[in-house]
């Protein structure tokens, strides 16, 4: 098939064309900047420079595609509110509406478990579970509204939702490289009684979860929660990360509610000043809430089984790290 990945020059979106090209597909990369794209991809698939906000070139990538997977977005702890609705609700629009023009046969739209997270515990939750009144983060909100998009277009083409949680693996940029930034700079604190359980993804696990859900029957007008179905202490995975680099695991412990005090007065003083706030309400948040997945449907309907654990993808996210900084 010939295929389009938005994002493809983003951590996922590098490791899912990699998938694509592996199983024979053509695919072409959309994206803004090549410049941290594996040089075999970059001989292997077709690279289109295009921006998510620019509507008439996003529709126009959009052209002799079979399938399109839209992975861009604006996923960020923090940000000007009128940039995550531009890429991650106009940019999604126009993806829809490229696929609707030149009739591409299925849309399959990365999401984010967090359109349904409402800050408190959530254990074992399904697809079925319902948006929240309020979102924890723009982010969330405007991914939800992206799936409004998709979900509304379920009548013309063939449309998958798929929700990653926590994705991690070689090429992250953001999710333990940032845990292990702060904790260099011995501005990790552990938030929250460290107790809450999580359920992290492994990048090559949610990459063949995708793969299964471009042919699968079953699949068209659904929506997917992707985990490693495993759920695991949280702040006993960063401690373990932390021991295998050598840096301290006897982190400050500081009360969820005192985080959301500091948090709040830092992003009140991040809108003032333009520089991005050491920790939001939304990221105290998540590394203090107990958030598990029930992935029956993705079994059941794609065929979905994680191949690589949470534990042996740690294996493989450090020695990546550690190659790059030798």
């Amino acid at each position: 098939m010939k295929i389009l990945v938005t994002g493809g020059t983003g951590f996922l979106g590098q490791h899912l064309t990699r998938v694509l090209l592996m199983a024979g597909h053509t695919v072409s990369m959309m994206g803004r900047d090549f410049s941290q794209v594996l040089p075999s991809l970059r001989k292997e698939a077709v690279p289109i420079i295009c921006d998510l906000r620019d509507k008439n070139a996003v529709k126009q990538a959009c052209r002799d595609k079979d399938a399109v997977y839209h992975v861009g977005a604006l996923s960020a702890a923090w940000g000007k509110r009128a940039d995550f609705f531009a890429i991650n609700v106009e940019g999604t629009r126009a993806i829809v509406e490229g696929c609707r023009e030149h009739n591409v046969k299925r849309l399959i739209y990365v999401s984010s478990p967090s359109v349904v997270f409402m800050g408190a515990d959530q254990r074992n939750v399904t697809e079925a579970l319902p948006y929240p009144r309020r979102f924890v983060s723009v982010y969330s909100l405007t991914k939800k509204l992206g799936e409004d998009l998709v979900n509304a277009a379920a009548s013309e083409l063939e449309t998958v939702i798929v929700r990653p949680k926590a994705i991690f693996g070689p090429g992250d940029r953001t999710l333990l490289p940032q845990l292990i930034a702060a904790a260099r700079r011995r501005r990790l604190p552990q938030i929250g009684d460290g107790r809450n359980l999580v359920d992290l993804t492994y990048v090559e696990n949610v990459a063949r979860a995708l793969l299964l859900a471009l042919n699968t029957a079953a699949a068209i007008g659904k929506t997917y929660t992707i985990t490693n179905d495993e759920h695991i202490l949280l702040w006993e995975v960063i401690r373990k990360v932390l021991q295998e680099l050598l840096l301290s695991t006897q982190l400050r412990q500081i009360p969820l509610s005192v985080a959301l005090t500091a948090a709040a007065m830092m992003e009140a003083r991040a809108a003032l000043t333009g520089t991005e706030p050491l920790l939001t309400c939304y990221s105290a948040t998540i590394l203090a809430r107990t958030q598990t997945y029930d992935i029956t449907a993705a079994k059941r309907d794609l065929g979905y089984a994680p191949s690589t654990s949470v534990a042996t993808g740690i294996e493989h996210t450090l020695a990546a790290l550690k190659e790059q900084e030798a």
